[in-house]
C-alpha cells in the first residue's frame, strides 16, 4: 500500500464566505463550493444531522487544496483560548509558498490578516511570517530570498 497524494486539508471556519477571501488574496482559486447533508455525511464525520457548506480552494499553479467548511448544524465547537498559542495541540498551521510576501500581506490586511509577530529572514534563504487567518487559524507564510 502507499499514498498516492495529500488531497486536502480541511479546515472549520465560522464565516465561508470571509475564508474564501482570505484564501483567494494569498492566491488559492475557488474550485467548488456546494451542500454537504445526509446519512453518508454523518456517519463519515461522526456527526448527527450534518447540514454543511465546504469551498474547495485549490492551488492554482502547483497541488493541493484546501477545504474550508462551514457548519449549520450542528454548530462548530469553539476552541479555548480563541486564539490558540503556537504550541497548541493539534493542526498547527498552513503554510503557503509565495512570491512576494509583502504583496501577500497588502493583500490580506484588510481581510484580517495580520502577521503575529513580525516577518523574518531565515538565513538568507526565506523571508516567513505567522499570520491569524479565518476562525483564528495560524497561517504561515514564505518567501524564496534571491
Amino acid at each position: 500500500m502507499t499514498v498516492l497524494r495529500l488531497d486536502n486539508v480541511a479546515i472549520v471556519v465560522d464565516d465561508l464566505d470571509a475564508a474564501i477571501a482570505f484564501f483567494a488574496a494569498i492566491g488559492l482559486e475557488l474550485e467548488d463550493r456546494q451542500p454537504i447533508e445526509g446519512v453518508w455525511a454523518d456517519r463519515t464525520v461522526g456527526l448527527d444531522g450534518v447540514r454543511s457548506e465546504i469551498a474547495m480552494m485549490r492551488v492554482v499553479e502547483g497541488q493541493g487544496r484546501l477545504e474550508l467548511t462551514y457548519y449549520h448544524s450542528p454548530a462548530a465547537s469553539a476552541v479555548s483560548p480563541a486564539n490558540p498559542p503556537s504550541n497548541t495541540l493539534g493542526l498547527h498551521r498552513v503554510m503557503f509558498a509565495v512570491d512576494d510576501l509583502d504583496d501577500t500581506l497588502e493583500r490580506l490586511r484588510p481581510l484580517g490578516g495580520e502577521v503575529i509577530d513580525e516577518v523574518v529572514n531565515y538565513e538568507n534563504v526565506y523571508r516567513l511570517c505567522y499570520l491569524r487567518g479565518p476562525a483564528g487559524i495560524i497561517v504561515a507564510l514564505a518567501q524564496r530570498v534571491g
